[in-house]
């Protein structure tokens, strides 16, 4: 009996040795579970009742998460956790795949502006009109443009007689008021054209007196060389235009400006002149000074230089297209780029054709006062009209103001029909 025991515990011991051996021999070949590496959390009441969200195992050998229901192996999740502890898998976006050789796509580059063709400068008629300019340094500008814009007007010459530092104030340097009438005289302009007084915001001499800036006394004094200069142009019934003053960065410049124009349009169209504003061209809709606007195509482009007074290229060139449409009303159809001056050097060649045998017919001339050549002795229609002795419903209406009686049976035959 004992022995009989002791054979059943040494065959039990055997068993549980082999099948420790088994395992400890087929431990390795099994997967690691993540669980082992990352343990999920436990599921609370909330994930009991209303659905807990599903944990992950992360693979060590390709660092990917594997959900334990997915139907794609190779689809990616990426884990989110949130505020309130739990956690979801989320889908991960797939990348877009670029066709080879294909880089970022390039930003599209603003389009250069426009560069307006070069007009050809033509000869000028013996007959041209002359548009004279006269002023300041933005009167310079001002010519220089117009001269540009009537370059293919062989019926318009424009002449730009302006004084880049001169003034209606400082008459040591440049009197307008002596020197304006020797330029018409030569000039002989059809149209004066004048943009003056941007260098004129500073102390006039008076007489003897050096009167300052902004009072009475050189408002009136200025206004009189105003209306002085304007008289000299209408006295010789030429056509006026007086450019007003445009804005500028300076607040106060902006302010004189005003003021300034004021004098010029109330003098100017005192004697007959038109004054050209230009305000509202360089300031934005709120009336505020502009360096940056639209050209004369519409284009966004620089207007004014970095010192808020002189003009730029496009400045000058939307300054000169306020004028132009005053000097055109003026010139007519001599702004015309067709007009061309008809001599002997520039007309077509004649070509004639010579006569065919037998088809000369000679032309006998016919004098006007010898009207006996036709036979007859009187003009067409010099024999009295011939006299009709039965009168037309014509002369019966004229003469004595009777009407013809209506034929039986029209709208205006109104006889009473009397019953038989």
């Amino acid at each position: 009996m004992t022995s009989l025991a002791r054979s059943w515990r040494n065959s039990i011991w055997m068993r549980v040795s082999c099948l420790a051996f088994g395992l400890a021999v087929a431990m390795p070949l099994a997967p690691v579970p993540a669980s082992a590496q990352e343990p999920a959390p436990r599921r609370n009441l909330l994930d009991m009742l209303f659905g807990g969200p599903r944990y992950e195992r992360r693979s060590d050998r390709n660092d990917r998460y594997d959900r334990y229901d997915r139907d794609e192996p190779n689809q990616r999740y990426e884990r989110r956790y949130y505020r309130d502890g739990s956690i979801v898998d989320v889908p991960s976006r797939p990348q877009r795949s670029r066709p080879a050789g294909t880089g970022r796509a390039a930003v599209p580059r603003p389009q250069a502006p426009v560069t307006p063709a070069v007009i050809e400068p033509v000869a000028k008629l013996e007959n041209a009109k002359d548009v004279l300019v006269v002023g300041d340094f933005m009167a310079g500008g001002l010519g220089g443009e117009l001269d540009t814009t009537f370059a293919a007007s062989p019926g318009v010459a424009v002449t730009d007689r302006s004084d880049v530092a001169s003034g209606l104030v400082r008459e040591d340097h440049f009197d307008w008021q002596a020197q304006l009438p020797t330029i018409l005289d030569d000039v002989k302009p059809s149209v004066v054209v004048i943009m003056i007084g941007a260098n004129d915001r500073q102390q006039m001499d008076i007489g003897n007196t050096a009167e300052k800036f902004r009072t009475d006394a050189w408002f009136k004094e200025y206004e009189a060389r105003v209306a002085k200069i304007a008289g000299t142009v209408s006295a010789r019934k030429i056509p006026l235009l007086w450019v007003g003053l445009p804005s500028f960065q300076s607040p106060s410049m902006m302010a004189d400006a005003v003021t300034l124009n004021a004098i010029y349009r109330a003098q100017t169209e005192k004697v007959g002149g038109e004054f050209v504003d230009i305000w509202e061209g360089f300031v934005d809709e709120d009336g505020k000074f502009i360096t940056t606007g639209s050209d004369v195509n519409g284009q966004q482009v620089r207007l004014r230089g970095s010192d808020g007074i002189i003009f730029t290229k496009a400045g000058k060139q939307k300054l000169a297209f306020y004028v132009e449409k005053f000097v055109r009303r003026h010139v007519g159809e001599m702004a015309s780029p067709d007009l061309v001056k008809l001599d002997g050097t520039n007309l077509p060649p004649l070509a004639t054709l010579p006569n065919a045998a037998g088809q000369t017919v000679p032309a006998v001339p016919i004098s006007l006062s010898d009207p006996e050549l036709d036979g007859g002795k009187d003009l067409l229609g010099a024999a009295p009209l011939p006299v009709v002795a039965v009168e037309t419903p014509r002369d019966k209406l004229v003469k004595r103001g009777e009407l013809a009686p209506p034929p039986a049976g029209r709208v205006d035959d109104y006889k009473v029909k009397v019953a038989q």
